[in-house]
């Protein structure tokens, strides 16, 4: 009983220390709240003061901000004002000048005008004065007529056409003579004019001529590369004619074998060859036909260089390539002892300087002359004239007309049609003529 007394009183002990305590804690927590909040009052009592402060300064800021721009706006707009001030006085002023000139030009034209007046009244009586004077003459004119005609014997209308009908004899008598005379010496003129052209011209071209022939030497070194030439009972010369048509000649000329055929360039492609089997050292039936062929294409490969070359040098442009074929072909062809192409050459740049001293087309001139013998090299036999020959191959392959016509004419072939065809015979003429 004692025990359960004592438990209760130590539960109502605590009990009571605990209410007291919570009583003690709160009121603890409340003077620290207070504190708190009597703290954030004065903060923001400060806060409020900086606050009011700093607005205050913003705004005197801002209104010296204002002030500033207003007067900067003033100044502005004053300078605005006194700048429009002074255009409209400028243009017062111009104003004033123009209607100080325009007075003083009316002035002026106001005088002019009665000057003017006084001139017309001047010419009036001047005008008056001399239909008088003309009327007086013509009077006096026509008594003089009248005295001569009845002196005479002829009327005024009957002297005028006698007069007339013997000046009109005489000028004719007097053009005749100086037409008769101008003729003459036009004559003698372009007779000398022609030969100083003609003159310089072959002075100014000169280039060497090869004389070509029929037949070719290629040199051997010694009887033993003969004979290997030969071949076994002959069989490697009568390959080599067969594939080249060259007839090949092999005497008792020491070190030396003959090409013979009418055609340069296949006479070309036999020595090459040879030169080339004898240098490989291989020479048979089969060897032989592969050299040649080889050779062939090479020779087609340098026709075709020359002729671009040789337009190249002569300045002429837009050939078919055909026609630059044909102008390769020419350094293996001959005529009356001249290479083919260097004739051609020469003809093209006497034709050209004929041309440009006559006032005529240099190029059209130069074209023909280098065209004009392309008849002569046709890989076919033809029984057509080379120059009509030549003549359908420049109108085949495009050629200007009067470039055809002058190809054709060259011989008197077809009749020409342009003064360019004259000048390609006659530099024709000069070239064959030249050694």
């Amino acid at each position: 009983m004692s025990t359960t007394i004592i438990i209760i009183e130590l539960i109502a002990a605590l009990f009571a220390g605990g209410l007291i305590g919570f009583f003690l804690s709160k009121s603890s927590l409340n003077k620290h709240r207070e504190n708190k909040i009597k703290a954030a009052e004065e903060k923001a009592t400060v806060l409020i003061k900086e606050a009011e402060l700093k607005s205050e300064n913003i705004k005197q800021e801002k209104m010296l901000q204002a002030k500033e721009k207003f007067l900067e706006l003033k100044l502005r707009h004053e300078e605005q004002i006194n700048q429009r001030e002074k255009k409209m006085l400028e243009a017062e002023k111009r104003i004033k000048d123009k209607e100080t000139k325009l007075n003083e030009e009316l002035h002026q034209n106001s005088n002019q005008k009665k000057q003017l007046e006084q001139v017309i009244r001047e010419n009036s009586i001047k005008s008056e004065t001399l239909s008088k004077k003309q009327e007086e003459l013509k009077h006096l004119h026509n008594q003089q007529v009248e005295m001569l005609e009845k002196i005479s014997g002829y009327s005024a209308e009957d002297a005028k056409a006698e007069l007339v009908e013997a000046l009109k004899q005489e000028a004719r008598a007097r053009a005749q003579a100086q037409i008769q005379s101008v003729m003459e010496e036009a004559q003698l003129n372009a007779k000398a004019e022609a030969r100083k052209i003609i003159i310089q011209t072959i002075q100014r071209v000169g280039t060497e001529q090869a004389i070509e022939n029929a037949v070719s030497v290629f040199n051997i070194e010694s009887d033993e590369i003969k004979g290997r030439i030969i071949g076994r009972e002959g069989r490697n010369i009568r390959a080599l004619e067969a594939a080249t048509g060259v007839e090949i000649i092999v005497d008792d000329t020491p070190e030396a074998i003959l090409l013979s055929c009418f055609d340069p360039v296949r006479r070309e492609v036999a020595r090459l060859s040879l030169h080339r089997l004898v240098t490989d050292g291989r020479i048979h039936p089969a060897r032989i036909e592969e050299i040649v062929t080889k050779t062939q294409q090479q020779i087609e490969e340098e026709i075709i260089e020359i002729g671009k070359k040789t337009i190249l040098d002569l300045g002429i442009h837009g050939l078919h390539p055909e026609l630059v074929k044909v102008i390769g072909r020419m350094k293996y062809r001959s005529s009356y002892g001249q290479n083919l192409l260097q004739h051609s050459r020469e003809v093209a740049n006497i034709a050209g300087i004929l041309a440009s001293e006559l006032g005529l087309n240099a190029k059209i001139a130069k074209r023909a002359g280098l065209l004009h013998d392309i008849g002569k090299v046709p890989e076919e036999e033809s029984e057509l004239p080379h120059a009509i020959l030549g003549m359908q191959w420049a109108e085949k392959y495009g050629e200007n007309q009067t470039v055809v016509n002058a190809i054709g004419a060259h011989h008197d072939e077809v009749e020409m049609k342009t003064l360019i065809a004259p000048i390609i015979q006659v530099a024709d003429a000069i070239s064959g003529a030249r050694p």
